[in-house]
């Protein structure tokens, strides 16, 4: 393993602890959505993406949009330990006049748009991308995605429209770990052949490991992959990525973890 992988394994592990501890201090929900992200976000955030934690509104800076608002906890995380604001923070997570909602919130320093309902990221992020374009200005847009919210007929506009205009500059993560919800993507509303689907829709398609930090590092850092097409990039997941009795069950979309199961958890990541 290579010195990147190692530290962008180690920022994400930070980031599980943290939505770990969020979510059970908080008894929210979401855990298993927010641990399906987090190599994404820490490849994101820890080699790809341009920004300043000291200024978060730098004109220069990458977009970045979480499309599924309810993992929020890894972004709030991912950016604590960016420097974006004190790690401390994130004890109030989920209190009573916290910026730090159970939905992404953009009252939270580098945070660009507040999300919960799903299919409204793409839109907006084609709209960043589009006013990029026109003004000729160098930053991309990353907007990061659930399988289930393809279920929303706005995410097929917003992709017929990035084709259309060429937007080159934006990039979509599509976090397809399967399930959605109470039940798995496939019972709920089939999305495959989905790559071909992307493809006939004028995008650039790459897939990948979603926890593979080597290669989401490269793909990412390539795009755009075709010049004149938007990318996208189909990562597929784990839901609740790196604690074993989280993997791929669907009760934890809305259960929180006990005392007992957080420390469960944070023994197998190595943090206690």
């Amino acid at each position: 393993m290579g010195e990147l992988t190692k530290n962008l394994a180690s920022l994400a592990r930070n980031i599980r602890v943290s939505v770990l501890q969020m979510v059970n201090r908080a008894s929210a929900s979401h855990v298993a959505s927010a641990l399906s992200i987090c190599d994404i976000v820490a490849t994101l955030y820890g080699d790809v993406m341009r920004f300043d934690p000291r200024n978060p509104e730098w004109d220069e800076r990458d977009r970045f949009i979480l499309s599924k608002g309810h993992a929020c906890t890894a972004i709030y995380a991912a950016l604590a330990e960016c420097g974006f604001f004190p790690h401390e923070d994130l004890v109030n997570y989920g209190k009573d006049h916290s910026v730090l909602m159970n939905h992404i919130s953009h009252y939270v320093p580098g945070v660009e748009f507040s999300t919960g309902s799903l299919g409204h990221g793409l839109p907006f992020g084609t709209g960043k991308a589009l006013a990029a374009k026109k003004r000729k200005l160098p930053w991309r847009t990353f907007v990061l995605m659930s399988d289930g919210e393809l279920n929303e007929g706005s995410n097929w506009e917003a992709f017929m429209f990035a084709a259309h205009h060429g937007l080159d500059n934006l990039v979509a993560i599509i976090d397809y770990n399967k399930m959605q919800s109470l039940t798995t993507v496939e019972a709920t509303l089939r999305l495959e052949p989905l790559a071909d689907k992307f493809a006939a829709f004028g995008w650039a398609v790459r897939e990948a490991d979603g926890h593979d930090h080597g290669t989401l590092s490269q793909l990412l850092n390539q795009a755009p992959w075709v010049p004149g097409k938007p990318s996208v990039l189909i990562a597929h997941t784990i839901k609740g990525k790196g604690v074993r009795f989280m993997e791929n069950r669907i009760e934890w979309h809305y259960k929180s973890p006990s005392a007992a199961q957080l420390d469960e958890a944070l023994k197998e990541l190595g943090y206690a």
